[in-house]
């Protein structure tokens, strides 16, 4: 559907957006018909989230200048623009006529309030249902988007449900007055493969059962061919191309299109040496970690239950290889990590070039030279209260305490431009904070701080999953530059398919703790036998 032909549902024109005197949103126009799917595409800080947020005067400080003209069902019925009606007028129409999905449900829900009381709330404000319908609503809302047992869910709070569930929980509250319009910002991000496909299906479904149209905000291009009927590519605060899916994608106009369009992960890692020959840096058998339980009844009261997170699992890493560690969430590839770092107690066997961990910070210093990690989210994992000296330098300070200031400096910088960060492009880089640098770029700054005391093994807990896609291709490149150069090896943490047939030699599927398949990755992800990797690879192929 083209809406230039009828009168749309959401007309947006010349809309800017400033805070504090600098414009981030120049001027940007943009329709979307009733029953349509328009998806707002960029990379982060391209403006898309902020010009979704503003349709709903949402962000704090913003000035704001436009137009933006919601029009009634019938044609009958004016307009009303909504950056310039009341306040009062304008909360009638949030939630009601125009919802929104946030990207992260764990920070949007409210973590005081049950899931089926946040949703009843919405009911009760804009449909006057009493406190007992509104429940019963929630519940089959919750019905309607796949949750199982909806009315116990109903009761359950937000940390007591997946990251699915919590984000079908958010979708029954964004649809619980059926709203004409919903804003979905990034919906699937944050989600595993599986669990995305799931969720991309479900919004289609519910769209064309309630014929809502769609504003979705993302960076996924796979997401939005899959989705959408029309997009609008925004960089930089300009929408700078718009028109079919299909017209878009195969045949771009604009640079900054096609950059994003090319963006997928590539393959670029060298062949390793005959894997029985060489001694290995990381080698577990029969690796098992568990976790207490409170049992349930009287029995608890004198013995605890057993969780077993993972169970005896087997494999082993040789210089210079990548082996991809890939489940969803729950899987267990996380705590595996964790055991191989020395950070969990373990049974089984597990070494590190030859050693076990004595779980002693004496004996343990060395191998924790030998073996450094790089976590999922850089803005979280580096302190904000540190310089980029004290942070890549800190290593330094316990496995090299021989060094002085000088030498510690030239090493920082070293490392740094090792990961593509000079003083040339960043002046007084070693006096800078983290806040002061891109995603990308902190997490180059985490790569840095790792490979300074020369680690033999990197673990990357999902060392992309937070960056764009533009982004994310550009560290997949460094850390397959650097293996190369340096004959690093990886153990890779990951729920990306496309990421562990970039950079994987051997990869294991986890399923509950178990391994449920391994073997090299062309093996593993070409001819999957397993039913549970066969649907990973499936998932993976259809965004």
């Amino acid at each position: 559907m083209n809406p230039t032909t009828k009168q749309p549902l959401l007309d947006v024109k010349g809309l800017r957006v400033s805070f504090s005197g600098k414009e981030v949103v120049h001027g940007v126009d943009f329709q979307v018909g009733a029953g349509e799917k328009l998806a707002l595409v960029g990379e982060s800080g391209s403006g898309k989230t902020v010009t979704a947020l503003s349709l709903l005067r949402l962000v704090q400080n913003a000035h704001l200048a436009g137009v933006a003209r919601l029009f009634g069902p019938e044609p009958s019925q004016g307009a009303r623009d909504l950056l310039a009606i009341p306040e009062r007028d304008l909360r009638g129409i949030r939630g009601k006529e125009i919802a929104m999905i946030f990207q992260e449900p764990m920070t949007a829900l409210n973590a005081l309030y049950s899931v089926g009381d946040q949703i009843s709330e919405v009911l009760e404000l804009h449909e006057g249902l009493s406190a007992r319908a509104a429940q019963a609503a929630a519940v089959q809302l919750l019905a309607d988007t796949g949750i199982p047992e909806p009315a116990r869910r109903a009761r359950s709070f937000p940390h007591q449900l997946s990251g699915g569930q919590r984000q079908r929980a958010m979708i029954a509250m964004a649809l619980a007055c059926k709203p004409r319009l919903l804003l979905a910002d990034e919906p699937t991000t944050a989600l595993d493969v599986t669990v995305r496909a799931q969720i991309l299906e479900l919004l289609a479904d519910l769209q064309r059962k309630y014929g809502m149209a769609v504003l979705l905000i993302t960076h996924d291009l796979n997401l939005v061919r899959r989705f959408a009927d029309r997009v609008a590519v925004m960089e930089n605060g300009h929408i700078v191309e718009h028109g079919g899916v299909a017209t878009v994608f195969d045949a771009p106009q604009h640079a900054y299109t096609r950059k994003l369009i090319d963006s997928h992960p590539e393959r670029d890692v060298a062949a390793v040496a005959a894997r029985a020959d060489a001694a290995p840096v990381l080698e577990a058998k029969a690796l098992r970690v568990s976790y207490p339980v409170a049992r349930p009844g009287f029995a608890g009261w004198f013995r605890k239950g057993e969780f077993i997170a993972v169970q005896g699992a087997d494999f082993r890493i040789v210089p210079g290889e990548t082996l991809g560690v890939v489940g969803e969430s729950g899987s267990g590839k996380s705590t595996l990590a964790l055991a191989a770092l020395g950070l969990l107690k373990h049974q089984g066997e597990l070494k590190v070039d030859g050693k076990g961990w004595a779980v002693d910070r004496a004996s343990d210093l060395a191998l924790r030279r030998t073996m450094q990690v790089v976590f999922q989210d850089p803005f979280s994992s580096l302190s904000p209260r540190m310089t980029v000296e004290q942070i890549v330098g800190e290593g330094l300070r316990v496995h090299a305490p021989e060094l002085d200031t000088k030498a510690r400096r030239a090493r920082s910088l070293a490392a740094l431009a090792d990961v593509g960060l000079t003083e040339a492009q960043f002046p007084a880089l070693l006096d800078r904070y983290p806040h002061e640098f891109s995603g990308g770029q902190r997490q180059r700054l985490a790569i840095a701080r790792a490979l300074i005391v020369d680690p033999q093994l990197l673990v990357l807990d999902e060392p992309t999953s937070a960056l764009d896609v533009t982004i994310q291709k550009q560290v997949l490149g460094l850390l397959q530059r650097l293996q190369r150069e340096r004959g690093l090896s990886y153990l890779l943490i990951t729920h990306d398919v496309e990421v562990i047939r970039a950079m994987a030699h051997q990869v294991i599927v986890m399923k509950d703790g178990a391994i449920l398949e391994t073997g090299s990755v062309e093996r593993v992800l070409d001819a999957p036998v397993h039913p549970y990797t066969q649907k990973l690879v499936a998932a993976a192929l259809l965004e």
